[in-house]
């Protein structure tokens, strides 16, 4: 029975492109147009019901384990090809029931974890500096790059990304900066040392902490930057300025409103915060249940109504919103090609089933960007809308 309906439902959502599928029993099944198909083998006979009964987690899961393997390992194919059929047709309403169920529940799921925060984050930030070594930049920029032009390399597009950002702060010399998620202190080095200000940096992970705290010890400027191993909601004082990169992404639906009144909150009545975040470009949807299990448990990519709601509610004024949405996937085309160029030091570090896990994360990031409808958002607001310049061109003129 199982292996009749996934066969009916493969014929239906392989529209575009062409797969090829070896099941476990030998038999072989063609779905999808004449064109040259993706070939998978299925080597657990019960993947079939796996599959349509909860797609994301059974593709990632029989990947990582080498139930399900791919000719050539072209995972990018495969996950390409999922990817635009789910995206381009109505066929791919066959593999979002579960979705939209999950999307009213999981703010609900959210809100009694909410006190799982620091678990949350260590779970992916404590992991070994060594792995992070072998893919991110030497600044350890983990957040979408800034390609201000396309033959810029990584550590060039994460340098431009953090002095975007700080022209978004209109920081002076002196000025106070909280830098909510502070990471292992690259943005709070470059604030400090490029625009002379004065940084404290908050993070829930132990690793990033300790990272972060000696960094500003080597630049000697222990004195202007303050790395704490603290929660946001806990930190009291009002500050100039204040930004937050890639950590909104793990505060949950449910914590919207607390986040952004505590951001109101910590500015000084002339000041200017610039939220960076990884955002869905539809409404309001379920963050894939694969990546919550195994990558970013309690993490939740926002819509912009959700966004731009609380931040209404919390009393700030957006004063202004960019969208970037080809940069993050050439960011993780470029992470993804340096951990396989190092697979080898990622396995002792771990092991087999951790690198395809791996892969497979930054594989379905990468198209994310590039075939579903995902995007970077930075918001800038202030209490005050007219603390910042009425035209963006202040933004360029450093350029």
């Amino acid at each position: 029975m199982w292996a009749r309906a996934f066969d009916a439902v493969m014929d239906r959502f392989i529209r575009n492109g062409a797969l090829e599928i070896t099941h476990a029993d030998g038999r072989t099944t063609r779905h999808g147009d004449d064109s040259v198909p993706i070939r998978i083998t299925l080597n657990d006979p019960d993947l079939p019901r796996k599959i349509l009964m909860e797609p994301e987690i059974a593709l990632g899961e029989a990947y990582m384990d080498g139930r399900l393997t791919i000719a050539q390992d072209d995972l990018h194919g495969f996950l390409t090809l999922a990817m635009r059929n789910r995206a381009t047709h109505s066929a791919g309403d066959l593999f979002r029931w579960r979705q939209r169920l999950a999307s009213p529940v999981q703010p609900v799921i959210d809100r009694f974890s909410a006190n799982r925060s620091k678990a949350n984050v260590a779970h992916h930030y404590d992991l070994s500096s060594e792995l992070y070594e072998l893919f991110l930049d030497e600044d350890r920029q983990y957040s979408c790059a800034y390609f201000a032009s396309p033959d810029m390399t990584l550590e060039e597009a994460q340098e431009a990304k953090k002095h975007h950002i700080a022209q978004k702060l209109c920081l002076s010399e002196g000025q106070s900066v909280l830098d909510i998620g502070c990471g292992w202190g690259g943005m709070a080095l470059t604030l400090a040392q490029d625009y002379g200000a004065r940084v404290t940096g908050v993070t829930l992970s132990e690793e990033q902490h300790r990272v972060a705290k000696r960094r500003a010890e080597e630049a000697g400027l222990a004195d202007r930057i303050d790395i704490r191993l603290e929660d946001y909601r806990q930190v009291k004082g009002t500050f100039d300025r204040v930004v937050s990169v890639g950590m909104f992404e793990h505060v949950g639906r449910p914590q919207y409103l607390t986040y952004f009144r505590h951001v109101e909150n910590s500015l000084a009545p002339d000041g200017i915060a610039l939220i960076h975040t990884i955002g869905t470009l539809t409404a309001p949807r379920a963050t894939s249940s694969w990546i919550r299990k195994y990558i970013f448990p309690g993490g939740y990519l926002p819509a912009m109504s959700q966004v731009v709601r609380s931040v209404e509610v919390a009393g700030l004024s957006l004063t202004d919103v960019e969208v970037l949405r080809d940069h993050y996937a050439r960011t993780l085309a470029h992470w993804q090609e340096r951990f396989v160029t190092r697979i080898e030091e990622a396995r002792a570090l771990y092991d087999e089933r951790f690198c395809r896990m791996w892969r497979y994360y930054l594989t379905a990031a990468e198209l994310g960007f590039r075939v579903d409808r995902l995007a970077v958002f930075q918001f800038q607001m202030a209490r005050d809308k007219d603390a910042v310049p009425v035209t963006r061109g202040y933004l360029y003129s450093a350029a």
